[in-house]
């Protein structure tokens, strides 16, 4: 099946540009809803972080660090490498007896403009606590020390990735077709874009007095939901999202337009892709699914900015549009 038109460019009365892809709503009883091929194998970049922090409870490695709520919400975080998330960084990698060094994730600017104008103009170059990964990648480093691996624990034959991949393969409900390796060089595992909904659907269902990974699926949907700054930051899609619902959904961007979002009153899973990879049509089709499914008011200001927001030029002026497509959402 072919991916369908979800968002649509519009300038001067005329359509301009058209974003496609696949996106799945599963519910309960399975898949309620889909939009092109639910079963399109995808990568899913960062938006299975969540996934990839299950073991990081289940094994008991949280609990014998001493991992705060607001910790496991950056170990699910693309951070924009602000002082909060730095800091918080900083502070874990400490009370493990580690540093930046030992981090496998490599070294990028910051996203935060205060942070990145801070490092350019003391001529300072970013370190790899300023990736926006390094939470995901301290929780991989806790993971490890529980259970004594070497420290190279991005390997795919790694221990600490062999636990991600059973974790993942698990909530999916899929043998996983194989990986490529993230930004941050840790192994990417492929699902189906319904396997990645029917994966936050069992996070959105996930009892808190539960099995192990039941238990740990609902403590960090719980802890991404209540602390929406540490997920992403202040200005981004996924932070204004969780706090527009005012903490009843949790939300997940990845590379290449991925959006994943865990709505735990509905027990429902949302998963999209969209094919040309552009963030501004997944932060629209999450929205509008959002909007679809009670979970935002259409009417919201930020429900507005990702998914009907007027287009203005460098002075200003209204130029376009963009729409959400004829028969989605």
């Amino acid at each position: 099946m072919a991916a369908v038109p979800m968002v649509e460019l519009w300038r001067g009365g005329r359509l301009e540009s058209t974003h496609s892809g696949h996106a799945v709503v599963w519910g309960p009883g399975g898949i309620e809803a889909s939009w092109g091929d639910p079963g399109a194998v995808i990568f899913p970049r960062s938006s299975c972080k969540m996934i990839q922090a299950l073991p990081l409870i289940e094994s008991g490695a949280a609990a014998a660090a001493g991992l705060t709520e607001r910790q496991l919400a950056l170990s699910c975080a693309s951070h924009q490498g602000a002082a909060i998330h730095t800091e918080a960084v900083t502070e874990w990698l400490a009370g493990l007896g580690l540093g930046e060094a030992d981090l496998r994730c490599g070294s990028h600017l910051p996203y935060d403009a205060a942070a990145q104008k801070a490092l350019v103009c003391s001529d300072t170059a970013p370190c790899q606590i300023h990736n926006n990964c390094s939470g995901k990648h301290s929780g991989f480093l806790t993971l490890n020390k529980h259970l004594g691996g070497g420290p190279e624990y991005v390997e795919p034959a790694h221990p600490v990735q062999r636990a991600v991949l059973e974790a993942f393969e698990d909530v999916t409900g899929e043998v996983s077709p194989g990986f490529g390796i993230d930004g941050c060089s840790a192994p990417n595992f492929a699902t189906s874009v319904a396997g990645l909904a029917r994966a936050m659907a069992f996070f959105a269902a996930a009892n808190p007095e539960g099995g192990h990974r039941e238990a740990a699926a609902a403590r960090l949907a719980r802890a991404m939901m209540a602390y929406p700054e540490m997920v992403a930051g202040e200005g981004r899609a996924c932070t204004l999202l969780m706090r527009a619902m005012e903490g009843k959904v949790a939300v997940k961007t990845g590379a290449e337009a991925v959006f994943v979002a865990i709505l735990p009153e509905q027990k429902r899973g949302i998963a999209l892709k969209i094919l040309d990879g552009a963030t501004r049509a997944s932060e629209a089709a999450i929205t509008a699914l959002l909007v679809r499914y009670g979970a935002l008011p259409a009417a919201h200001p930020i429900a507005r900015k990702y998914a009907g927001a007027p287009l203005t030029n460098w002075r200003g002026l209204v130029t376009g549009e963009m729409r959400i497509a004829a028969g989605f959402a």
